[in-house]
Parts: C-alpha cells; sequence; structure tokens
C-alpha cells in the first residue's frame, strides 16, 4: 500500500472531527497544544530552542504554554537534563 500523504492524514483526520462534532476552536487549541508539546519534546523542553523552531519568540511561546495549560514540570520538559545536572551540583555545593 502506497504511503498516505500527510494532506491526506489530515483531511481524515479532520473528517473524523468534523463527524464527532468538534468544534473549531476546540481542533485549533487541541492542535496548536499538541504541536507546543512536539516542540518542547525535541528540544528537551528549551522554550528558547523551540521557540525559534516554531518561528515565535521566546515570550510568545511561553504565553503559549501557559494559555494551553501546559505544565512542562507534569510532561517531564522542564529544562534539559545537563542543566538539571548543573543545577543539582550547585545545590549540593550550597549545602
Amino acid at each position: 500500500m502506497a504511503e498516505e500523504t500527510l494532506n491526506g492524514q489530515l483531511c481524515r483526520l479532520v473528517s473524523e472531527l468534523v463527524r464527532h462534532g468538534v468544534t473549531l476552536e476546540q481542533a485549533r487549541r487541541e492542535f496548536d497544544k499538541q504541536f507546543v508539546l512536539a516542540s518542547l519534546r525535541a528540544t528537551e523542553g528549551s522554550l528558547g530552542r523551540s521557540a525559534r523552531g516554531l518561528g515565535v519568540h521566546r515570550n510568545t511561546l511561553r504565553n503559549m504554554v501557559s494559555r494551553l495549560g501546559i505544565d512542562v514540570e507534569e510532561q517531564g520538559l522542564r529544562g534539559s537534563a545537563r542543566r538539571q545536572a548543573r543545577r543539582a551540583a550547585a545545590s549540593a555545593s550550597d549545602n
């Protein structure tokens, strides 16, 4: 079977959403949320790199994360492992 195009997948998904009575606003919000989450996962939670990849300002992305109710800590996206290790080391040296 030939690989389905991205446009074909999108059309199928949109048709399914319409059949289930999802409003345009609900669909947009969920799309935005999933798109932002995918970008944050790809950049290990880096707001700066995600913002650049998404083509928005870092503050705009931070506002979007808040507006969409994304909890970066719950998603395991609070900074990269390297940054977390540096913070833990700094905290240990302070004690």
